[in-house]
């Protein structure tokens, strides 16, 4: 990327936000409080911009909240950094997503309309993960949400887990063709189970794909045997599965527990 060639005021009017802001949605959240803050003590970081498509107009690669807040201030103009030549969609995007990490947390529904787009443009979910600074197993979580059949998605945007949305579409699956209402209650039922208990269900389902969802979630509330097993490990195996179950959000048992299938599930033990 091009280094910046210059720091200076630029009119508002002559700014306009980029196409390849990856925060599209709450926006304006907690923008009186931002602009508040900029009343007090100033602008602490610059937004930074590249030239626009007409003359004398530039793209808001990062900043789009400080220009939102300038703007309700009835400021006149901002502090930018600007870089010499215009960026394409994807390096803009690539910009935006690393700014945004390391600020105000983007919502989960950003996060993977990015790294969906940019999984389209360069086809690897190991080259999204390295352009944007990502951990790997999150932007694979995060692309698969384009299989999600219209109805999972929709539960995805209201807040059920993607993950949990993929294992439900996977029990729902199991003949070939996802039963899209089968899909739906399984969504529901799993969101408020364990990881273990997801996990059996979606193994009961393949056992009896014949089985109603009714019958196959009855059968796992009431019947289903956990086994706990407890596990030695070394202090540094223990902080690697700390760091993993902090990415994930989830507990060190279910974070375990998942690496404990995923392992024994690619060597074909099920």
């Amino acid at each position: 990327m091009s280094l910046i060639k210059d720091v200076k005021e630029i009119p508002l009017t002559a700014l306009v936000v980029g196409k390849g802001q990856v925060r599209v949605r709450d926006v304006g959240k907690e923008i009186d409080e931002l602009a508040a803050s900029i009343r007090k003590v100033g602008l602490l970081e610059p937004i930074l911009v590249a030239p626009g498509d007409k003359d004398g107009t530039y793209e808001i690669l990062t900043g789009q909240r400080r220009f939102l807040a300038h703007q309700k201030l009835g400021m006149a103009t901002i502090r930018a950094a600007i870089i010499p030549e215009p960026v394409d969609e994807t390096t803009a995007k690539i910009i935006s997503v690393t700014e945004n990490l390391v600020r105000r947390d983007l919502n989960n529904k950003d996060l993977i309309d990015a790294c969906t787009s940019l999984y389209r443009k360069y086809g690897s979910v190991r080259h999204v993960a390295d352009e944007t600074g990502l951990p790997y197993h999150k932007v694979a979580q995060y692309v698969k949400y384009e299989r999600l059949v219209p109805e999972l998605k929709k539960l995805v945007t209201e807040g059920i887990e993607l993950k949990v949305a993929l294992k439900a579409q996977d029990a729902a699956s199991v003949t070939g063709e996802c039963d899209t209402d089968e899909a739906v209650k399984f969504a529901k039922e799993m969101s408020g189970m364990s990881g273990a208990q997801q996990e059996k269900l979606v193994k009961d389902r393949r056992k009896d794909p014949e089985a109603s969802a009714d019958d196959i979630i009855e059968d796992d509330k009431s019947g289903g045997k956990l086994t706990q097993v407890i596990v030695t490990m070394g202090a540094q195996l223990h902080r690697s599965l700390q760091s993993y179950a902090k990415d994930e959000g989830t507990t060190q048992d279910e974070a375990a527990r998942d690496l404990i299938n995923q392992g024994l599930t690619s060597r074909g033990y099920e």
